[in-house]
């Protein structure tokens, strides 16, 4: 294992680390093919993982990112040993299919990481929408870290930041890591960690921030001021917006819910999902399975609407200690827990991986990328107010990869 040493914290220098541009192109080639099928895979996990953090989180908004909370763990993915190895196969569903102790070489995650890239790129072409990825790693002072590690940072971001410092006093190093994350994010990360503690071996944070627009514009002078039912006794008023025009429409019986196609500015698109009245969106969340969403965007068909829903922008923090423990604390201690071994992370034995978090943001600009559309068609549009607690997916179109999965139970928070 090749390791490299770690470049001091100094908030002075503010440059995100350098990289070897070809070794990012190197593996390109091929890489649209590999899409689809990694997609599907990041898509079964991050259902599981929502559906985790939602039945914790009850009422509340969540927000996460199937993209990048599967970077994250395939970039540890790329320091594990022996069983924890396998075990992170398994996870993301690169299953070694072998009884191998170690089976950390069979599956390549360097070209993992650079397919989830490309699938962030993918949207990236659009005119308006933009993905930028950025991680942060902090390892305490004297410690290397593998080569492979910190390529597998700059493999999965648009920029990185690896840093040493000396945790040997908590409150004086947390404040130090957070002014820099925050510095560092323009502002968008702030109060990144808490709680550290002496013994830290390492702290990992990323930031996932898309901003969108949609294909077509609401109107503007249509947002107004609407009742929103954040349950049977809690009434908000948010500002909706509305547009009337042509959307891919279901009404599904089975699942109880409505659901409507949104089209964001190039490749990807919005699916947004209003259960009946009466209906718990909790029981649609626990029921959600690629093949139920799949079923949806193929049986959805074209209708005059008249639709007004909330402005969206929200953000979110996931602890992958506690997403992980939440799903099942067994794994998580053999993950990133007492269990697991990172011989192939860091020179320093024992390594512990103390904080991972996953930091979320989402803007949607009310302008569209296209003027607004011209209703030819005679007739009522149907209309459709989405005033009370809903679930929503943003997807890449060509690849089929969950950007993001979200609930909006009250949309003034």
């Amino acid at each position: 294992m090749e390791t490299l040493p770690v470049i001091p914290l100094d908030m002075e220098v503010l440059t995100p680390d350098g990289r070897d541009q070809s070794k990012l192109d190197s593996q390109r080639q091929n890489i649209t093919e590999r899409t689809a099928v990694l997609a599907e895979l990041l898509n079964t996990l991050g259902l599981r993982m929502y559906q985790a953090l939602s039945s914790k989180q009850h009422s509340t908004n969540t927000l996460l990112s199937p993209v990048n909370t599967y970077g994250s763990l395939v970039t540890f993915f790329l320091g594990a040993s022996k069983k924890t190895a396998c075990v992170f196969q398994e996870l993301l569903g690169l299953s070694c299919g072998t009884e191998r102790e170690d089976c950390v070489s069979l599956v390549d995650g360097h070209k993992v990481l650079k397919t989830l890239q490309s699938i962030n790129s993918l949207v990236d072409d659009g005119p308006k929408d933009e993905i930028t990825t950025q991680v942060w790693a902090f390892t305490r002072q004297d410690v290397q870290l593998s080569q492979d590690f910190i390529q597998g940072t700059q493999d999965f971001s648009d920029t990185s930041f690896i840093r040493s410092l000396d945790f040997s006093k908590p409150e004086e190093a947390e404040q130090l890591v957070n002014n820099f994350v925050e510095k560092t994010s323009d502002g968008k990360v702030k109060s990144a960690f808490k709680e550290l503690n002496s013994s830290s071996d390492l702290l990992f944070i990323t930031s996932f921030n898309f901003q969108g627009s949609w294909r077509t514009a609401f109107q503007p002078e249509k947002t107004l001021l609407q009742e929103f039912h954040v349950d049977e006794t809690t009434t908000v008023m948010a500002p909706l917006m509305t547009h009337t025009g042509q959307y891919h429409y279901l009404n599904d019986k089975t699942q109880q819910c409505t659901i409507v196609k949104l089209p964001l500015s190039k490749r990807s698109y919005m699916l947004l999902v209003l259960p009946y009245e009466g209906a718990d969106l909790r029981d649609i969340e626990s029921r959600l399975l690629t093949h139920i969403m799949s079923g949806w965007h193929q049986s959805l068909q074209e209708v005059l609407l008249e639709l007004s829903l909330p402005k969206f922008s929200m953000s979110s923090e996931t602890d992958l200690h506690d997403l992980l423990t939440n799903m099942d604390p067994k794994v998580e201690a053999e993950l990133l827990g007492s269990k697991a071994e990172f011989s192939q992370l860091s020179n320093t034995k024992p390594f512990t991986v103390d904080k991972v978090v996953n930091k979320v943001l989402f803007e949607m600009s009310e302008e569209g990328v296209e003027p607004q559309d011209k209703i030819q068609e005679a007739g009522v549009p149907l209309k459709l107010s989405i005033n009370r607690p809903f679930f929503f997916s943003v997807i890449e179109g060509d690849s089929n990869a969950i950007l993001m999965l979200g609930r909006i139970t009250n949309p003034t928070l």
